[in-house]
Formats: structure tokens, C-alpha cells, sequence
């Protein structure tokens, strides 16, 4: 009978180590390299900034879709959910630049003017001889 309760308190033990190293690897998420750009990023990596997961870059991606480009990291604010504190965590992780996605969607379309189909061969003609002049 003694040795099943040893067993059961190393067992829990070794539950409870478990856990715990669980909890502080993903509390420790490694910051990325460089500030990510808040304009550009997609979801993995906005999820990459300690302070924001799945619901977060969600919310960030989603703000940006309905009202366009970041002016500031500060920006953030208005989202449910991250206040100053939270914000001032994740801050030196982040930047905002202009998207080369939000120039593309900014700029009025360019038309394009149809190709000249190419005369037959052996016949030559400038623009002046294809013009008759008035009668």
C-alpha cells in the first residue's frame, strides 16, 4: 500500500513538472528578429510578437482589411483587447511602413492601349498615308 501512494506522488509530481514546463515555454515565446510590420504582416507572423495570439492578429488583420493602413503602432489601441500596457510590451517588436499591398489596392487602374495588328508582309504604311485628306 505504501509503495502505490510513492507512486502516485512521483506520478503527480512528474504531471505537475510537466505542466509547469509547459506553461513557461509558451509564456517565453521568442520575439522575432526584427520589428514586424504591422501593415504587412500576415497572422503567423503578427503571432510571432509576444502579447499577440491567434484572436489578436485576427483583430489586427481585420482592422487593417475594414479601415486600411496603420499611421502608428498606437493605432492598436482600438482594438478590444490590447490597452497601454499590453501595447507597450509589444512595441519595440513592431513598426509600421507603408504596404506594398495597400499601394497596389490605393492605385487608380492604368489603362492600356490595344497592340497595332501587324500589316500584311510587303506592305508598308505610316500613319500620314492610312489619313485621306479632305475633300
Amino acid at each position: 500500500m505504501r509503495q502505490g501512494k510513492l507512486q502516485v506522488r512521483i506520478s503527480l509530481s512528474v504531471l505537475a513538472l510537466c505542466f509547469t514546463l509547459a506553461a513557461i515555454s509558451v509564456a517565453t515565446k521568442k520575439p522575432p528578429p526584427k520589428p514586424v510590420n504591422i501593415n504587412a504582416a500576415n497572422s503567423e507572423e503578427l503571432q510571432q510578437v509576444p502579447g499577440i495570439g491567434p484572436a489578436t492578429a485576427e483583430k489586427i488583420l481585420q482592422m487593417r482589411k475594414s479601415y486600411g493602413s496603420f499611421k502608428s503602432v498606437d493605432d492598436l489601441l482600438s482594438i478590444k483587447g490590447i490597452g497601454k500596457k499590453r501595447l507597450e510590451k509589444m512595441r519595440k517588436y513592431l513598426t509600421v511602413t507603408k504596404s506594398t499591398v495597400a499601394n497596389k489596392v490605393s492605385r487608380p487602374a492604368v489603362s492600356v492601349s490595344p497592340l497595332k495588328k501587324p500589316e500584311p508582309s510587303g506592305v508598308v504604311s505610316s500613319p500620314a498615308e492610312a489619313e485621306e485628306p479632305p475633300n
